[in-house]
């Protein structure tokens, strides 16, 4: 069997582990005393309750569709919380394989939250893209910046990735590793090709990794270069928050710097180390969920650095919560920089762009209609209103939930329309 290719999304497997938790379940608060039932359920219900009251109010407050999440997200989430009053209870007098048991059970609980978060942000479709990407293994095609010169003027079919060499010396925001996707066509001729560049962002929870690994970014790409004679632009996959729980929204504040890290070290960094073009209307900026924000909002503000933005389920704007609170939180108080960053604000503020041009593809919820729209569809309702005004934009909402399936249908989607823009004779 290729356990490398088990499904995460459905299937036997996510089925073998649910049941698995439930028969953990029912075999570790086995009780003889009714008396315990009546003092330990109603508390852990409670506390289960609780948790996922919280958890929906928290994702709400983020803008984070918790609608769309499937509803086994909830159960084993409550179920997680229950049992972890449930099974100290029970361990009373209990025998010692029945407390492994409860042991066994809330550890299949937090993996069976886990599975069903995966199925909901569409991380890894398979146990080996989770693998790569939590034990972080080298991407599809990774090759180290001093084996570059050795590659030049060979045919590479499927191009290379190779980490980006940026400083944090302007910014001083302290990123993660940042990775570069050359095409066929670089590799061609004595010196790099002046490509075309794509800055490529994920969302609040992310890493660099995450457009390959989730995202199929790179088969993408690939797909497009072989009917293309090997032109495909230059990928950058940036790192937006620097760890799992930093949301800056690509601005600059207490979060870190990230729009002067974007715009002022990784594009010159590209230009100086891969020979990408440095025309402005060769760069797009490309980006889901809070990454979907970060294009509008970089192409508006810096229109003489990106010319073409691909906002993927983006929302209307950099938020923590209502203007206060993501004033106070985001901008640590400064009131103008709401609007420096606030991409409708940028584009009244702005005037005529001269060449600038947008993609605005976002999901609606299944329960979706007159009234029901969900914040994403919202959210490109009211920029592209705005955007209009000055700028060629596309509209397309399509069915779908809020996820890397998502994000990554909708760069297949706009490709063909990002480069007829991009991969202009330089």
């Amino acid at each position: 069997m290729n356990l490398a290719g088990v499904p995460l999304f459905g299937g036997w497997f996510v089925l073998s582990v649910e049941l698995a938790a439930a028969v953990a379940i029912l075999a570790a608060v086995r009780w003889r005393h009714r008396r315990t039932w009546r003092l330990w359920l109603p508390l852990a219900a409670a506390a289960g309750t609780a948790a996922v009251l919280t958890t929906y109010w928290v994702l709400s407050r983020r803008d984070l569709a918790p609608d769309a999440a499937p509803w086994t997200f909830w159960i084993w989430l409550s179920l997680t919380v229950a049992l972890m009053f449930l099974v100290p209870a029970a361990w009373m007098g209990a025998r010692w394989w029945r407390r492994i048991t409860g042991v066994v059970a809330v550890g299949l609980t937090v993996v069976c939250v886990a599975l069903a978060a995966n199925q909901w942000a569409g991380f890894y479709p398979t146990a080996g893209r989770a693998w790569q990407g939590l034990t972080a293994q080298p991407l599809p095609g990774q090759i180290s910046f001093a084996t570059l010169p050795g590659l030049r003027g060979n045919p590479e079919p499927d191009g290379k990735i190779v980490p980006l060499r940026t400083s944090d010396s302007v910014s001083r925001f302290h990123h993660r590793t940042e990775y570069v996707y050359l095409p066929p066509a670089w590799f061609a001729g004595q010196v790099p090709p002046r490509l075309p560049a794509v800055v490529m962002i994920g969302g609040v929870v992310t890493t660099p990794e995450d457009w390959v690994r989730s995202g199929s970014a790179l088969q993408t790409v690939r797909n497009y270069a072989a009917t293309h004679h090997g032109q495909a632009p230059i990928l950058v996959f940036v790192d937006p928050t620097g760890s799992l729980s930093n949301d800056t929204e690509c601005v600059d504040g207490p979060h870190g710097n990230v729009d002067t890290h974007i715009s002022k070290e990784v594009r010159p960094a590209v230009i100086s180390g891969f020979g990408a073009s440095a025309r402005p209307d060769s760069w797009a900026v490309a980006g889901w969920s809070m990454g979907g924000t970060c294009a509008i909002d970089l192409t508006v503000e810096h229109p003489d650095l990106f010319r073409t933005f691909l906002d993927i389920s983006g929302d209307v704007g950099p938020n923590l919560g209502n203007r206060a609170q993501t004033t106070s939180t985001l901008f640590g108080g400064r009131a103008a920089d709401w609007d420096r960053f606030d991409p409708a604000t940028v584009m009244r503020n702005h005037g005529p762009y001269a060449g600038v041009g947008g993609w605005f593809q976002s999901e609606g919820h299944r329960r979706s209609g007159p009234g029901l729209t969900s914040p994403q569809i919202r959210a490109t309702q009211t920029l592209s209103a705005v955007a209009r005004n000055n700028i060629d934009v596309v509209v397309r909402p399509v069915p779908g939930r809020h996820n890397w399936q998502f994000a990554g249908q909708a760069f297949t989607d706009a490709l063909p329309w990002l480069m007829a823009r991009i991969d202009a004779p330089n």
